[in-house]
């Protein structure tokens, strides 16, 4: 088995670390909070994020980003997407000679409005090939080794196949794709959905309401991916209708959570200061509105949401505003 370096040690890095590990990899997992880092290795578990999954012998835990990437031929990042450029550089100078870099992050950049293997290439150059690994994964699902299937996605079919055979398990099934622009905005836009799904259920307006905004949440998204690049069968699969239905209905979901705390009246940075771990939406919504008006898109419900968020509009408002837009065909032209 390949050694493999996964970049994060949060709850998602963390999770697919004992994944790796569990099917026979030898795996490094590097954290940047060398408190954190040490605390592992004592307890040989994660107690900030998934404190009831024990670590296999086999996962070695470190803050020094040269020791996590000597000699891995797959690195793994698994970092949120404001930190995400930042640890991909400092990892550019440590890369063994043609590693593959697998992204398992989900978002854009906020200022240039990339993605991340967009972000990831610019870093490293041509010379690695970069995949996108994505889907409807909870952290601690894939930890406890309950079923889950996602979907790989690169330009280059021999990574694709890369990845489908080092992460395979008897409860991790991965799909692949060459669509890595539907892909990756399939990933990053269903947690805004998302929090528009909490708005729905913190409020208590129903199934029906649910139903509907995911549904049309699914067609919002599809159109910007399109837009960029996409296609919009990739958006019917595991990385768009699949992620939306888990992140807009799981418990589990930080999305989700955030849009349910607001709709019961808690302001945002109240509701950041008291989660652990980043919900993605929050800073996706901002980046997605910009990169719908550079594609001439339309993104009603991202714009609601962002609208609360800001604080320029209260949920009952956003959702009302919803409601009474402009009735339309249902079928997408063009």
């Amino acid at each position: 088995m390949r050694g493999v370096t996964v970049l994060g040690a949060g709850s998602w890095g963390t999770a697919l670390a004992v994944h790796l590990a569990r099917i026979g990899h030898d795996v490094r997992l590097w954290g940047r909070d060398p408190a954190l880092v040490d605390d592992m290795r004592d307890r040989r578990a994660n107690a900030v994020y998934l404190p009831d999954v024990t670590l296999p012998p086999s996962v070695s835990v470190t803050h020094l980003i040269d020791a996590a990437l000597a000699g891995s031929e797959i690195v793994v990042a698994a970092i949120p997407s404001h930190g995400f450029r930042a640890t991909v550089r400092s990892a550019a100078p440590h890369l063994a000679r043609g590693a593959t870099i697998v992204s398992a992050t989900k978002g854009l950049e906020t200022d240039t409005l990339l993605r991340m293997s967009e972000v990831t290439a610019h870093e490293v150059g041509s010379r690695h090939p970069v995949v996108v690994l994505s889907g409807p994964s909870f952290a601690s699902e894939v930890a406890q080794a309950l079923p889950t299937a996602v979907l790989a996605a690169s330009a280059q079919a021999s990574a694709t196949d890369l990845v489908q055979a080092e992460f395979r398990g008897p409860a991790f099934r991965i799909y692949g794709s060459d669509d890595v622009v539907g892909v990756e905005i399939g990933g990053a836009l269903k947690n805004i959905i998302a929090i528009a799904a909490g708005v729905v259920e913190g409020l208590g307006l129903g199934h029906n309401a649910l139903a509907a905004l995911v549904t049309r949440g699914l067609a919002e998204v599809t159109r910007l991916a399109c837009a960029a690049g996409g296609r919009r069968e990739t958006l019917a699969g595991l990385s768009g209708l699949g992620d939306l239905v888990l992140t807009c209905t799981g418990a589990l979901s930080r999305n989700r959570h955030v849009g349910v705390e607001l709709a019961r009246g808690r302001a945002l940075h109240d509701i950041v200061a008291g989660m652990k771990m980043v919900a993605e939406g929050i800073r996706t919504t901002g980046a997605a509105l910009a990169l719908g008006e550079r594609h001439g898109v339309e993104l009603p419900i991202t714009s609601q949401m962002a609208e609360v968020l800001s604080g320029r509009s209260d949920v009952k408002t956003a959702i009302g505003a919803l409601m009474l837009r402009p009735q339309r065909a249902e079928a997408e032209t063009g």
